[in-house]
């Protein structure tokens, strides 16, 4: 049976671009990075404290050749104990965020990412 999400792949306009912007805007910590062919990489980021999980930056033109259908962008939510300190750090790291959301089920923000895909962000309690 399925015991977890081992990774999530983000299709991208440029890989390097990407790459910066999840190591030095979000916080991650680069995985695993190999040469795929002359033009891409296959590219993993993820949390520091979570091994588990990461994120593949795939190159969405080398996937438009490959699988067209392939490149509808995936829903991903990330978790964070601490919402307000994430929020105010990747506002200071230039990451553009909206309002955060205060539901009696939990507190959350949607933040974008260097080609303008949202994503959001969650605290655990």
């Amino acid at each position: 049976m399925i015991n977890k999400i081992a990774k999530v792949t983000v299709y991208v306009e440029s890989q390097e671009h990407a790459k910066d912007f999840w190591l030095n805007k979000i916080g991650f910590v680069l995985r695993l990075e190999q040469p795929m062919g002359p033009n891409f990489s296959w590219i993993e980021v993820g949390p520091k404290d979570d091994e588990s999980t990461t994120l593949v930056l795939y190159s969405k033109e080398a996937m438009e050749k490959q699988n067209p259908a392939a490149i509808a962008h995936p829903s991903v939510i990330f978790s964070t104990t601490n919402i307000e300190v994430a929020y105010e750090s990747m506002k200071q790291n230039g990451v553009v965020v909206e309002e955060m959301l205060r539901m009696p089920f939990g507190t959350m923000f949607t933040f974008k990412d260097q080609d303008g895909k949202s994503y959001l962000l969650r605290e655990d309690k």
